[in-house]
């Protein structure tokens, strides 16, 4: 990451993967868990949904909706998310191409 000093303040510019930047393991994967939960906050929100209601679609409690809003996503793989998003009725499209740089990474790109 780029260090910069602003103000007298040092920053570094991100990487644009937040797990990363703090080094945490599986970083990738923790990105498209954190993308699929937001996702399935906003299909919740745009229709609507109490945490209920939302557990009653996806096959869940609503005590594991509830966390999941909290941002607890840890013990939801990343199928089980994506599992919850296309029972709210939303498709899920998953692209493979070559990388440029060698290295494949995962990536979510929302509608």
């Amino acid at each position: 990451m780029k260090k910069r000093v602003i103000e007298g303040i040092e920053v570094e510019s991100s990487s644009g993967n937040v797990f990363a930047d703090l080094a945490l393991p599986d970083a990738d994967k923790l990105k498209i868990k954190s993308g699929l939960t937001i996702e399935i906050a906003k299909a919740i929100r745009k229709q609507g949904l109490t945490q209920a209601e939302a557990a009653q679609r996806m096959g869940l409690t609503q005590p594991k909706v509830s966390a999941l809003l909290h941002g607890e996503f840890s013990n939801f793989s990343e199928r089980k998310l994506m599992d919850c998003l296309t029972r709210l009725g939303y498709d899920i499209e998953i692209r493979v191409h070559a990388s440029s740089s060698g290295v494949g990474h995962l990536m979510l790109i929302p509608a």
